[in-house]
C-alpha cells in the first residue's frame, strides 16, 4: 500500500471527553526520551537517552539507556538500564551482566539489554491503579542477550534471550534462558530441521539491515523475544490455577510465534500458544498470530484483567515446510495487516479486537492501511481505551473500546538512513501524577481534518472550474474497479448446495 508523502504529524486527533487525559512517553528518533501532552506539546525531553524501551516512574523518573554496544559485535544489546530523574542525573543502574571486550576496544561491562524489563511493583510497565513501580528498592526484571551453543537445535551459534531478575544492588537473584527448554517449545520436525540449518542467522556486525549472507561469525537470533512481564495479580491464580501466579513470567517470540508463560520456580513453560495456530478449533478461530509483540495479561484493577493483550504484527516469521513464500522453511507465514487482540488465555477466545475491520477499510482490499510488521504494542487505560503503537510508522492512537479513534500521533522524528523511518518502538500513557514537577495541562480539543477539502500553502480549492455532461453514459459501479474478492461478512450465508 502507499503512503502519502505529505501528511500532518504530531497530534492530529484529540476528543477530551472520551480519551484518557494523561502523558504519553515515547523515543523521539535521534533526540531521546520524550514526554508530550495530549495537546502534543513537548513537556520535557531527556536528551539522547535512548529507550528500548523508555518507561516512566512515579515522581518524574524515567528509565533508559546510556547506549548500545557497537553493532559491528553485537545486535541492539543496550549498554545498560539506567534510572534518571527530572533533572537528568542517573539515580540507579545496571551493567554488570557480562564483562566484554570487542576487538579495539577496552573490556567493560554491559547489560546487553534488549527490548524489555519491568520494575518490581508494577507488573507491565505502565499505569495500573494501585500497582505503582518501586523508585528506590526492589527487584528489576530484564529480557538480556546471552551467546549460547546447543547442537539440539543447531550448530550455529545462538543468541539466547535470557531473562534476569536483579536486586537494587545488581545482584543476579533469578535467571532462565530459553535454550534449556527447547523441547517445551513444541516445534515440529519440519520446524526443527530448518532451524538445524538456518536458526535465522544474522551476519556478524549485520544486524537487520545487512546485505551481506550469513557466513563465519554468523549467530542465530532462533526467536528474537520482544516482550517480558509479570503475569501479576488475576482472576485465573484466585480461582485455583497455578499457571498464573501471579510472580510468573510472560513473554513472547518474534520468529517463532510463541506466547508463554514460564513458572519461576519450576522453570517449565506452562502456558503456551504457537507456534502452530491449527492444531484444534480454538487455535483456528483465533488465527495465527505472527511476528506479535508486547503479550502480556492485563493487570487488575484495569478493564479486561486477566486477559492476555498483544499486538499481533502480521509480516513475516515461523519456521517449517518450505512453501513458495519461504523457499528456504524460514518465515514461513505472511499476513500483510496487523491485529490488535484481547484474548481470553483459557478459551483463547477473541475478546475485544482492533483490526482493519474495525478500523473501517475494507479486507483485504485495503487492510494493509493498519499494518506494522514490526515493533509496535497495545496498553490498556482505566477507562477501557487501548493506547496503540503502530511503530513502523510512528503511529500512536487512542480507541474507545467502540474502536473510536479519540487521540492520534504522528512522530516527526525520523531516524537517518539506512533505516529511515519515523518509527516508535513502544509509546506508554501515564497520570499526570506521576511529573508532580508540572501542572496538569487544559485540553484543547482537535478536531479531525476534513482531508477532502484541507490543501496545503498554493494548492488549488476543491471544485471545478467547468463541468460537461457526457451524453449516452451510465453512472460508474461503485465496485467496478474491485479486482478481488472482499471478505465475506461472519454472517453471511451458507453456499447453495449442488442438489
Amino acid at each position: 500500500m502507499g503512503y502519502p508523502t505529505v501528511y500532518p504529524t504530531g497530534v492530529t486527533i484529540y476528543d477530551p471527553e472520551q480519551s484518557w487525559a494523561g502523558y504519553t512517553l515515547l523515543q523521539a528518533a535521534g533526540h531521546g526520551a520524550l514526554l508530550i501532552d495530549p495537546n502534543g506539546r513537548e513537556v520535557q525531553l531527556w536528551k539522547d537517552l535512548a529507550g528500548f524501551p523508555n518507561k516512566l516512574l512515579p515522581g518524574g523518573q524515567v528509565l533508559g539507556h546510556t547506549g548500545e554496544r557497537d553493532p559491528r559485535f553485537g545486535s541492539q544489546d543496550q549498554r545498560d538500564l539506567v534510572q534518571v530523574g527530572w533533572d537528568g542525573r542517573v539515580v540507579w543502574a545496571f551493567d554488570r551482566f557480562e564483562r566484554i571486550a570487542d576487538a579495539g576496544t577496552p573490556p567493560r561491562w554491559y547489560a546487553r539489554v534488549h527490548h524489555d524489563f519491568q520494575r518490581q511493583g508494577n507488573p507491565v510497565g505502565y499505569y495500573v491503579p494501585g500497582q505503582e513501580p518501586l523508585t528506590d528498592r526492589g527487584r528489576t526484571l530484564l529480557l538480556v542477550h546471552e551467546n549460547v551453543h546447543d547442537r539440539r537445535i543447531s550448530d550455529w551459534p545462538l543468541l539466547d534471550d535470557t531473562f534476569i531478575e536483579v536486586d537494587w544492588n545488581g545482584d543476579i537473584v533469578w535467571r532462565w534462558r530459553p535454550h534449556e527448554h527447547f523441547e517445551e517449545l513444541g516445534f515440529d520436525a519440519a520446524a526443527r530441521d530448518v532451524l538445524r540449518r538456518n536458526p535465522n542467522l544474522l551476519p556478524l556486525g549485520g544486524g537487520a539491515l545487512a546485505s551481506q549472507a550469513p557466513g563465519p561469525g554468523s549467530v542465530g537470533d532462533w526467536l528474537h523475544i520482544n516482550s517480558l512481564s509479570y503475569v501479576g495479580p488475576n482472576r485465573w491464580f484466585d480461582a485455583g490455577d497455578k499457571r498464573f501466579h501471579p510472580d510468573n513470567v510472560i513473554w513472547d517470540a518474534r520468529e517463532a510465534n510463541i506466547i508463554a508463560i514460564v513458572d519461576r520456580v519450576s522453570g517449565k513453560i506452562v502456558w503456551k500458544v504457537g507456534p502452530r495456530y491449527d492444531g484444534n478449533e480454538s487455535e483456528r478461530k483465533l488465527g495465527w498470530i505472527i511476528g506479535q509483540h508486547h503479550a502480556h495479561i492485563i493487570p487488575r484493577g484495569l478493564p479486561g484483567e486477566g486477559n492476555l493483550l498483544v499486538f499481533d504484527n502480521g509480516g513475516w516469521a515461523g519456521y517449517g515446510t518450505p512453501n513458495p513464500e519461504a523457499p528456504l522453511g524460514l518465515k514461513t507465514v505472511r499476513r500483510d495487516y496487523s491485529r490488535v487482540l484481547e484474548i481470553n488465555p483459557i478459551t483463547l477466545e477473541i475478546v475485544w479486537q482492533y483490526t482493519p475491520k474495525e478500523a473501517g477499510f475494507i479486507v483485504p482490499l485495503d487492510a494493509a492501511r493498519f499494518y506494522s510488521p514490526f515493533i509496535s504494542s497495545a496498553q490498556r487505560l482505566p477507562n477501557g481505551n487501548t493506547l496503540i503503537t503502530e511503530g513502523s510508522d510512528g503511529r500512536v492512537f487512542e480507541v474507545t473500546a467502540k474502536h473510536a479513534i479519540v487521540w492520534e500521533y504522528i512522530s516527526p522524528y525520523w531516524r537517518k538512513p539506512p533505516l529511515a523511518l519515523n518509527l516508535v518502538y513502544r509509546a506508554y500513557r501515564y497520570p499526570y501524577s506521576w511529573v508532580p514537577q508540572l501542572t496538569a495541562p487544559t485540553p484543547e480539543p482537535i478536531r479531525r481534518l476534513d482531508v477532502t477539502t484541507w490543501r496545503v500553502p498554493g494548492g488549488a480549492a476543491l471544485g471545478r472550474q467547468r463541468t460537461v455532461a457526457v451524453v449516452g453514459v451510465d453512472r460508474p459501479s461503485e465496485d467496478g474497479a474491485f479486482c478481488v474478492t472482499p471478505s465475506a461478512a461472519p454472517d453471511a450465508p451458507a453456499p447453495l448446495s449442488a442438489s
